[in-house]
């Protein structure tokens, strides 16, 4: 310990060592378990005071029976007046429950009657669409045999013309082949004239002159071309870099084209908006189009004029108005195209608004879906399948909907009463995903327009609402902002533009530059290699003999001759195969052209396919839908009948219960559920009553002791109140006196410290927190070495030691303990500080006579003064080798001849 415990043992260790040692922590604990019993005291009088209560309610009982004696006959009457009244009252109960089923069968059956109406109707709209697209779908197939029977011809062409192409190729080969032997014939020729005529000339001249200059002229265009070649490939370096700028810039340039397009498009869509917004000021219904109010007065004139049955009731948008303009985007992200949609009372009705709107809406334009319901006064009644949450509404209870029409229009299109208005996102997430959604609840939408499902999730594209908004102001400041942003924003896309069509433009005139300079280089270099080739050429050739060229060049003649001939044959072929590509080139494009002819005229026909096609799933789902609404209907109307028949049962039992019980019917205001908690009640005293009655002794003893019991209980509740309240004063100045008597340790340790260290000339310091419970101890041997006074490595084992046995010492200045235990604590001390702490030690022991000390050290004691006070026992060398140590009982003698 005395080598490694200063360095080794962290600080909340030797705090923990300082606070054992002075028994700081056993007072710790005690006062911890003293908190801990008072908060248990606490829970005690906790409990109290509810058993008090308990014992209050009690007594109060007790003394209720004790006085509801007198009342029993009155009660007794009462009850069986009050049981004449429950019969009866169950027989109203259930009268009201058969109207009330009597009442929705009769709606029920009308609505099933209706919905049958609605089947036929849409089964005949499932047969016109799906007669449409089989008619449509003949004509396609008709169009799409007509091309597949002219396939096979045009493959044919196809091939035959590949090949005509591959023979012609092959033929304008052989020609170019051809033709380009006899340039290479006809240049060795020119050559071979050449060389011979300056032989001729040169022959009786000395050459060796003429040869020097031309190797030299040789190296000199070598070097030349050696530099041109260098340019050359500089000039290609920066044409790459030319063009990939260029081409950088085009990409940037094509970008930016294509984000000016998008905020041109947007710009002119915000425009549109702006401008119908401003019409609608002065009317609203100008928001749902422009030519909407035209419209509504063509169908005022019609009905008018007795053209429809009722009057057509559209645009539905302009019928409702949401009550919380929050939920704005959010209704009109559900009902999206029926905010436009108009209601017929029938087929005819539906005829005619067609004829009307045909004038309003160009071909080719879409418009207003027309929803065929009849028309009625009063609005469903869908309690039962209703979406409920306690917070949120439905898409129904959020509309203010005058028009009962309209109301069930959107309820049979749309199911607004299943559909949540969830303003927050994640609260919908964790309503319809996280959790199971509420009751009759298909799915939910958020105040953003957002739609969520119980597990699809799907964002809105729109961010405002266009039709149900009532602050038109505003919308039209935001929409002007925007349109300005986006003008500020399409300027700034010009300047970027002209500023990269001027880099393009500048890149361009470089590229040119550099080109034209490249091709310069190419002729120099070119130009130069074949100066130097002639200059070789002229001087491998100089030795050659003038009669062997000019048998060469007879050969070369003869072969000139018969090159020629085979090139004119070669060209004949040539212009042959290329009479033939042509014409089948032209079968080819004629056959294509018939095809392509054929494909247009499906394009339109498929687009109609898809629509009709479109039409018809429309359709099917439609019919789906009134098929599940019917069956849904007729399984309920099915349940309520079983049901009117268990209730006409139930009622006539009923009324014979009644009849025996009151045989005259009572009329009676109160309900069953009120009359059975009085009768219960009644009941309860009743028996009380009964329990008690004729042994009024035992009440009066049962009250006055359940009183005593109250009263003996709130005494105790007082007193451990008083004694917890006592408790936490003494508490509080318990701690105070120990937080300073740890205070008065924690000085005296560090007196003590101090004075131990100074006996060798050493510093040292001991710093306490109390707050983390940490200690930490450092020490500086000597005055000279300042800057290891916190570095407690640098200390040697003997110094480290010596620090040891002076904590330790401090220690026990300041302890308790009658008995003091060092094991080894100079084994790492020089001779010095053995002998300094041994004195330091003695010097204690002497100073504490009345307490023991124990020291066990492999050193040597020999040193030591002789005194009655010291004690010294020597142990013998344990044998090497032997597994046991040979202890025995020491004598009286051994004893004191070792000592």
């Amino acid at each position: 310990m005395s080598k490694q415990f200063l360095q080794s043992k962290n600080e909340g260790d030797k705090y923990k060592f300082f606070m054992k040692a002075t028994q700081l922590e056993q007072m710790k604990e005690d006062y911890s378990y003293i908190m801990e019993t008072k908060e248990r005291t606490k829970e005690q009088i906790n409990q109290g005071e509810e058993r008090l209560t308990e014992l209050k309610r009690q007594c109060l009982e007790k003394e209720e029976r004790f006085q509801s004696i007198a009342g029993l006959s009155t009660m007794k009457t009462n009850l069986e007046y009050l049981k004449h009244e429950m019969a009866w009252a169950v027989v109203n109960e259930i009268e009201k429950q058969l109207n009330a089923i009597r009442d929705n069968i009769k709606i029920g059956e009308d609505r099933a009657a209706r919905l049958n109406r609605k089947m036929e109707e849409q089964q005949v709209r499932l047969n016109d669409a799906e007669n449409k697209y089989k008619d449509i779908q003949d004509k396609l197939e008709k169009i799409s045999q007509e091309t597949k029977a002219r396939a096979p011809e045009c493959m044919a062409l196809k091939a035959d013309l590949t090949e005509k192409k591959r023979t012609f190729n092959e033929a304008e080969v052989l020609y170019n082949r051809s033709l380009n032997e006899y340039k290479a014939l006809k240049k060795d020729d020119e050559q071979l004239c050449k060389r011979i005529e300056e032989l001729k000339k040169s022959s009786d001249q000395s050459l060796e002159p003429e040869r020097l200059e031309r190797q030299k002229k040789i190296c000199w265009l070598k070097e030349r071309v050696k530099s041109l070649q260098d340019q050359e490939n500089s000039v290609n370096q920066e044409i790459e870099q030319f063009q990939q700028a260029i081409e950088k810039y085009k990409e940037e340039h094509n970008r930016l084209r294509r984000e000016e397009f998008d905020v041109k498009q947007a710009m002119n869509y915000n425009q549109r908006q702006l401008k119908e917004l401003k019409d609608s000021k002065t009317d609203r219904i100008k928001r749902f189009g422009s030519h909407v109010p035209a419209l509504l007065e063509a169908i005022d004139d019609a009905y008018r004029r007795g053209h429809f049955a009722h009057k057509p009731v559209g645009p539905l948008g302009a019928c409702i108005y949401p009550k919380d303009p929050e939920l704005a985007l959010a209704i009109e992200s559900c009902l999206k195209g029926l905010l436009q949609a108009y209601c017929c009372h029938n087929h005819a009705d539906e005829r005619v608004l067609q004829s009307l709107m045909k004038r309003f809406y160009p071909p080719g334009t879409p418009r207003p879906q027309i929803i065929v319901s009849e028309f009625r006064n009063e609005v469903y009644d869908v309690r039962h399948r209703a979406a409920y949450h306690p917070e949120y509404p439905t898409v129904l209870t959020a509309l203010e909907i005058d028009n009962a029409v309209v109301a069930n229009s959107l309820i049979d299109m749309r199911g607004i009463e299943t559909v949540l208005l969830i303003k927050n996102n994640s609260v919908a997430r964790s309503i319809m995903q996280s959790q199971k959604p509420p009751k009759n609840c298909r799915e939910a939408f958020t105040a953003d327009g957002d739609q969520v499902f119980s597990g699809r999730y799907y964002s809105s594209e729109n961010t405002r609402p266009k039709f149900l908004s009532r602050d038109v102001d505003s919308e039209i400041s935001d929409l002007e902002n925007e349109v300005e942003n986006k003008k500020a924003q399409i300027v700034k896309l010009h300047q970027h533009l002209s500023a990269l069509e001027k880099d393009i433009k500048h890149n361009d005139e470089l590229l040119k530059r550099c080109q034209l300079h490249y091709k310069e280089l190419k002729m120099k270099i070119r130009k130069t290699i074949s100066e130097i080739r002639e200059l070789e050429n002229i001087e491998e050739h100089q030795s050659v003999d003038i009669a062997t060229l000019e048998d060469e060049a007879e050969e070369n003649k003869i072969k000139m001759k018969m090159v020629e001939k085979n090139m004119e044959q070669q060209k004949e072929n040539m212009e042959h195969f290329k009479s033939l590509k042509i014409e089948a080139e032209n079968k080819y494009d004629a056959m294509k052209l018939k095809i392509n002819q054929l494909s247009e005229m499906a394009d339109p026909l498929k687009d109609e396919l898809d629509l009709a096609d479109s039409e018809v799933d429309n359709q099917k789902r439609g019919k789906r839908h009134y098929e599940d609404k019917q069956k849904e209907h007729l399984n309920t109307l099915n349940k309520k009948k079983r049901e009117l028949d268990l209730k006409e049962k139930e009622l006539e039992e009923k009324m014979s219960q009644a009849r025996q019980i009151c045989p005259e019917r009572i009329e009676v205001k109160k309900s069953a559920s009120i009359l059975d908690k009085e009768i219960n009640r009644l009941r309860q005293k009743i028996q009380a009553e009964h329990a008690s009655h004729g042994d009024r002794e035992e009440i009066m003893k049962q009250y006055q002791e359940a009183r005593e019991n109250y009263l003996d209980l709130d005494n105790k509740v007082r007193t451990l109140r008083r004694f917890i309240k006592l408790l936490e004063e003494i508490m509080i100045h318990r701690f105070k006196t120990y937080q300073q008597f740890r205070r008065c340790l924690t000085l005296r340790c560090k007196l003590y410290f101090d004075n131990l260290l100074s006996q060798r000339a050493y510093c040292g310091k001991m710093n306490f927190d109390h707050k983390s419970e940490t200690l930490t101890i450092s020490v500086q041997p000597g005055e000279g070495n300042k800057a290891s006074f916190n570095d407690m490595r640098a200390l040697s084992g003997g110094e480290r030691s010596f620090s040891t046995v002076c904590f330790i010492l401090s220690l026990w200045s300041i302890a308790e303990s009658p008995f003091r235990c060092l094991d080894e604590f100079d084994v790492y001390m020089d001779m010095v500080n053995r002998r300094i702490a041994m004195d330091m030690i003695l010097k204690m022991a002497d100073s504490q006579r009345f307490r023991q000390f124990i020291l066990l050290t492999p050193q040597s004691m020999s040193s030591l003064p002789s005194s009655k006070l010291i004690r010294i026992l020597r142990m013998s060398d344990p044998e090497r080798g032997q597994t046991t140590l040979p202890f025995r009982p020491i004598t009286q003698e051994e004893e004191d001849d070792q000592s």
